[in-house]
């Protein structure tokens, strides 16, 4: 099995929050599964050093998405000749990221930097915009790429050999507590999710390597929880969707509502602070908002 490095970018100066993942190819130096934010990138570096590995050998980088904890770094690899590979449809905003920023920058204002850092144009020459189910060969690796929409219109999954580097579409569960979705405006497509879901178990995967966080080898059981929670969370929104509720007075109520799910899954106080540094709760409200509205209007059967 090709060595698979779990480095943690320790975001916010939280443990297991963000990962990324390096792999040593056998032909054209390192490849790295996930930038993450540019606010990390001195993290990472250092990361890959206690590795035993030079940061200056990262040829290669995935991204699954081109959210800020997934690709916010990307430009910096790029700048020192890194490929980056990214959904075609993200590969625009990399290119010309001030919309992407723009857009961000009304929902975290003034902390924009503080979570973030920058971000800048890549060149596209070194942008690669990966296919469904293309396969991909890099420095001697075969990686197949699988679109996976439902979290995100442009995100990407990637498999090499029995296990999948899965974004955000295969949830986020920190340590020992239970996976949950993100679910951020303005994608959410929870029909789509559902079958980027049943594509993940297509593949059949020894395990599942999540950017929030970390390795998953109960395979089926993790996504049929993520199925059952993602279907909770929808339907907790639903009613208040139907009522015409502000979202101001939703959104503290579904934050104590998902705050109480993890502490009855046991999780303590700064467990829970992690998987909010991870997944901000309160953004799943417009996400699932936005998603009912939708549907209610048929552009979602």
């Amino acid at each position: 099995m090709q060595d698979i490095h779990l480095l943690d970018l320790k975001f916010q100066e939280a443990a297991e929050a963000i990962a990324s993942f390096l792999v040593e190819t056998p032909e054209d130096g390192l490849l790295l599964i996930e930038s993450g934010p540019e606010s990390t990138h001195a993290q990472l570096e250092a990361a890959i050093r206690e590795k035993g590995f030079d940061p200056a050998d990262v040829r290669h980088v995935l991204l699954t998405h081109i959210h800020f904890d997934h690709a916010g770094a990307a430009w910096k690899w790029a700048a020192r000749g890194a490929k980056v590979y990214v959904h075609p449809v993200g590969l625009p905003h990399l290119a010309s990221p001030e919309k992407l920023w723009n857009s961000a920058a009304q929902i975290y204002g003034d902390d924009m930097e503080r979570l973030w850092g920058s971000m800048e144009p890549i060149a596209e020459e070194y942008l690669y915009a990966v296919s469904h189910e293309e396969v991909l060969q890099i420095g001697g690796l075969t990686i197949k790429a699988l679109h996976t929409p439902g979290h995100a219109v442009h995100h990407v999954a990637y498999k090499l050999g029995d296990s999948i580097f899965t974004g955000d579409v295969a949830g986020v569960k920190i340590q020992a507590g239970p996976v949950v979705p993100p679910c951020p405006p303005p994608d959410i497509h929870i029909p789509d999710w559902k079958a980027s879901i049943a594509l993940l178990r297509q593949e059949r995967p020894a395990r599942l390597l999540l950017t929030h966080y970390g390795e998953i080898q109960e395979v089926d059981a993790h996504l049929q929880a993520l199925e059952a929670i993602l279907d909770d969370w929808a339907g907790w929104i639903k009613p208040h969707f139907d009522a015409g509720t502000n979202p101001a007075e939703i959104t503290p109520a579904f934050m104590a509502y998902t705050e109480g799910q993890l502490r009855e899954k046991g999780c303590s106080d700064a467990l829970i602070q992690v998987y909010q540094y991870a997944n901000p709760s309160w953004m799943s409200v417009a996400g699932l908002l936005r998603f009912w509205k939708l549907k209610a209007s048929g552009r979602i059967l």
